[in-house]
């Protein structure tokens, strides 16, 4: 098939890829004329493991194509996938300024039937908006349908490749069959298409991201309960998991859940009640929760060393909201140093990723990057580990005991054993 796919940002970018991964002819439109330079070279503006690798092959094999001319594209596809940002708006709600605008520039190009996907993640009747905005711009008849992406950061390709389920909301059987078509190739097992309607499809992904962010506050406030209460939230957390309604995915306690998806979602689930006259009382405690749990790390670090930070320096590991990617948006890292600071701490941060990315998000002299795990321990007063990246997992106690200042350690993911203060470690975690 020969496709379109508007937007090369994460979403855009994986999905474009994998499409022409499976053999499609592939345009991927965005006006970032740089960017679009860069995609033409090999130069990927995210990380992400195996994508910079499939984005050359696939150019190479003439299947994938980086454009900004829309009507180029339009003229040679078919299907239209919309994946432009729906960033957080004033109050909770969601931008849809970008998703509005390429509905207008699809109409003004356009010059075949073809069906419009809404790929973004949009609000609850977004879809019939850009049918509107499209229909009061030209005559070319469109259909419009909803397939939500449920990609992870850091396992996108995988995810993209092997999804475990494609959700396609339509209006007509036509467009369903034409998308389950186009999907064919990437699952073995028919069972994983869900057909329904294109509001039920724009839904289904809010509910899935503010079900899985419910499954990590929930268990962040086990976690507080459990230091309150002399309980351990690892001994907890292997309790519940072990019953198969609830299981163990999304139950590890830690400093905060961050990422471009989660944080967002959440408010504009929020917010689309709140406009359809409902008060979500759960997801408002969600968010707060999530909110406060950042503050945690914040809060041991006053409690051993005073509220003054002043001479004091923290040597972090982990800058993103998650290992595996780059993408430090709402990561509880900014939180968490720029509270640090505030307080008159210096900090030396390592991340194998995502220092340029935090860069362009905190700016302050008293933050030093170094090149190496171990090189942020050098005069650092504790350790804090914010981002579980698996180099992180193993401790050289050795070397710790002989860098750090103090041997002080603050675990913001429980990754690391209690025996460790058997060696003369201060181990601060969150529930245990």
């Amino acid at each position: 098939m020969n496709l379109t796919v508007i937007g090369t940002g994460y979403v855009g970018l994986v999905t474009g890829t994998c499409f022409a991964e499976m053999g499609n002819k592939v345009y991927c439109v965005d006006i970032d004329e740089n960017k679009i330079n860069n995609l033409k070279k090999g130069i990927i503006p995210i990380y992400e493991p195996h994508l910079a690798t499939m984005v050359i092959d696939n150019q190479a094999k003439n299947n994938l194509f980086f454009t900004t001319d829309l009507r180029e594209a339009l003229d040679d596809s078919n299907i239209i996938f919309i994946a432009v940002g729906t960033p957080e708006a004033e109050g909770g709600s969601v931008n849809l300024n970008y998703v509005f605008t390429v509905a207008e520039q699809i109409a003004h190009n356009i010059t075949k039937k073809s069906l419009i996907v809404t790929k973004s993640t949009v609000p609850v009747g977004t879809g019939f908006k850009i049918k509107e905005i499209i229909n009061q711009n030209t005559d070319v008849n469109i259909q419009i349908a909803s397939n939500p992406e449920f990609l992870k950061e850091g396992v996108a390709i995988e995810d993209c490749l092997h999804p475990d389920r494609v959700i396609i909301g339509t209006e007509d059987e036509k467009s369903a069959e034409l998308l389950k078509e186009l999907y064919e190739p990437f699952v073995s097992n028919h069972d994983r298409f869900i057909f329904m309607d294109v509001k039920s499809a724009e839904m289904t992904k809010y509910v899935a991201n503010a079900m899985l962010a419910t499954k990590i506050s929930f268990m962040n406030e086990i976690a507080n309960i459990c230091e309150k209460t002399g309980a351990n939230v690892q001994s907890v957390r292997l309790g519940i998991g072990s019953d198969k309604r609830i299981g163990y995915k999304f139950i590890y306690a830690g400093c905060g859940y961050g990422g471009s998806c989660f944080p967002k979602d959440v408010k504009g689930l929020i917010n689309t009640s709140i406009e359809n006259g409902y008060i979500p009382s759960i997801l408002s405690m969600v968010d707060e929760v999530n909110e406060n749990q950042k503050m945690i790390i914040v809060n041991k670090i006053t409690k051993r060393f005073g509220d003054d930070l002043s001479n004091l320096t923290f040597g972090v590991w982990g800058l993103s909201f998650k290992p595996q990617t780059d993408d430090v948006r709402s990561a509880p890292s900014i939180t968490i140093i720029s509270e640090l600071i505030k307080r008159g701490a210096k900090v030396k941060a390592y991340d194998p990723k995502a220092v340029e990315t935090f860069k362009a998000v905190v700016s302050s002299d008293d933050i030093e990057y170094v090149k190496s795990k171990y090189d942020v321990l050098d005069d650092s007063n504790a350790l804090i580990l914010i981002t579980e990246w698996k180099e992180f997992r193993s401790l050289d106690l050795d070397e710790l005991a002989k860098r750090l200042k103090q041997k002080i350690i603050f675990d913001g993911r429980n990754i690391y054993p209690k025996r460790i203060e058997d060696e003369g470690f201060e181990l601060y975690q969150i529930g245990c």
